[in-house]
């Protein structure tokens, strides 16, 4: 067991919008486990949600620190680790599966009924425990900074549900949310050989923001039908490939109708809890349309999401648009909530 000891700043989570930069013990590390100086912990859209409106029970409990979305540097290690050592520059995923459950044994490890979650990067050290280190925790290159190797997290998510959509060659992708996540899926659709990207959003400074990272249309859907124009830019037939990453009923609708014929529509924003859509039948069925949803992502893909981040075959310095020290975490949520022009503001502790 570690006897560092000592206190530490941390941002705690009490509840909707209550959220209270404050001293709280030092983790102590014990046999198995990594304590890392953070370095780097970038917001996402999970993060404004549980700030704006609580999250799901069984993932997250408040009173609690947060934050997901992290890389840094060994401070300390437990007896028993081999690997990684004190100093090396690594990030870890926000959850382990236990490789042993049903789930699990299927290859479904996003869904692991023994989840281990990891929350608390939004301080100046996060604890590592045993099983992450040994299943989802891997070593940052030199050249590739703390603040791109934060956003492993999200990019490995889209990268699973680019695999669910089974984005090919040639495919003309419409994504509904101009945020960081639909940026994402824009970077790896382009990179997956989409031959057109089709962008909705309501902002036009993302729209733009969006046309600067290889979109080749945009649609204001404040202005136009949304579902019209994306109609029209596809000569009436829709979209082979239509993602949702917003996060709402109505948007999860609109995707349907985006969509052609024998098409697929990957649902891959989180809608509050206990809401519903509805589908037309007749759509499903003699529009013959493959209808996927993706939740959260694999061992696999953050690994994967880490290359194509050192290689630089996915370019994610252009998303980090603000960098802000912890103790002004609460204004960064505040500007995230009500600016636009904003994609991931980084926290560095």
């Amino acid at each position: 067991m570690s006897n560092s000891g000592g206190t530490m700043l941390a941002a705690m989570i009490y509840g909707v919008r209550d959220l209270r930069v404050e001293e709280v013990a030092k983790p102590e590390v014990r046999h198995g486990e990594v304590l890392v100086k953070v370095k780097a912990a970038t917001m996402c859209g999970t993060d404004l949600k549980i700030f704006n409106r609580g999250y799901v029970e069984g993932v997250i409990k408040l009173p609690t620190a947060f934050g997901h979305e992290w890389a840094g540097e060994v401070a300390e290690v437990g007896e028993g680790v081999a690997w990684p050592k004190r100093g090396m520059r690594v990030r870890a995923g926000n959850s382990a599966p236990c490789l042993r459950c049903r789930m699990c044994q299927r290859g479904n490890f996003n869904l692991c009924e023994d989840m281990l979650w990891l929350w608390g990067a939004y301080a100046e050290y996060i604890k590592v425990p045993s099983r992450m280190v040994l299943v989802n925790m891997q070593e940052i290159p030199a050249h590739v900074s703390f603040e791109e190797a934060a956003i492993t997290e999200p990019l490995a998510c889209v990268l699973r549900g680019a695999e669910k959509a089974n984005v090919k060659l040639g495919d003309t992708v419409a994504i509904i949310g101009a945020g960081p996540i639909g940026l994402l899926h824009l970077l790896v659709a382009r990179r997956l050989g989409a031959e057109r990207v089709l962008v909705v959003d309501l902002v036009d400074e993302r729209l733009e923001f969006a046309v600067g990272l290889g979109a080749d249309e945009v649609v204001n859907a404040g202005r136009e039908e949304a579902v019209k124009r994306v109609r029209e830019l596809t000569d009436g037939y829709g979209a082979d490939v239509v993602i949702e990453a917003i996060g709402q009923p109505s948007t999860w609708e609109q995707a349907f109708k985006m969509a052609r014929k024998g098409g697929t529509v990957l649902e891959f924003g989180g809608c509050p809890p206990n809401t519903e859509i509805r589908v037309g039948t007749e759509m499903l069925h003699y529009g013959d349309l493959t209808v996927v949803g993706a939740f959260h992502t694999t061992p696999t893909h953050f690994k994967r999401a880490l290359n194509l981040i050192a290689s630089a075959t996915i370019d994610v310095k252009p998303l980090i648009t603000q960098k802000m020290p912890l103790e002004k975490i609460k204004e960064a949520f505040e500007t995230l909530t009500t600016s636009k022009k904003d994609i991931k503001i980084a926290i560095n502790p």
